[in-house]
């Protein structure tokens, strides 16, 4: 995002409010409703879902992370990547009067453990 938009995130002077609270209370929700925005994923009761938005002024942006738990036979990465997409979607909805720029790139899993498949990590 531009400086100017970087700069009113974390000053909290954005016009819709607070934007990395509302981001995160998005993803919380979008982990929950992910079986029906994705026409094949399986509906899951998830156990867990913790997002977290965050300024990183080297971008500058917002750093979304997510982590999602359930005890299952399926994985829930998922609703984990479906809590970051909104996330961001939702930082770029509340932004977009001052930057209409702004990109989002780079989601991605991180990492994954339990499920049929088993463990995973990015390198």
């Amino acid at each position: 995002m531009s400086p100017e938009a970087f700069r009113l995130v974390a000053d909290q002077a954005v016009a819709k409010g607070d934007v990395l609270a509302v981001s995160e209370v998005a993803g919380t929700l979008a982990a929950k409703r992910t079986a029906e925005l994705i026409p094949l994923c399986h509906p899951l009761g998830l156990d867990h879902v913790e997002v977290e938005a965050t300024l990183d002024e080297a971008l500058p942006g917002v750093r979304v992370r997510a982590a999602a738990k359930a005890v299952g036979r399926t994985g829930v990465e998922m609703e984990a990547l479906t809590a970051v997409s909104v996330a961001l979607l939702t930082v770029y909805d509340m932004v977009k009067a001052v930057d209409r720029g702004m990109e989002i790139e780079k989601v991605r899993l991180l990492e994954k453990t339990g499920g049929t498949h088993g463990d995973w990590r990015r390198d």
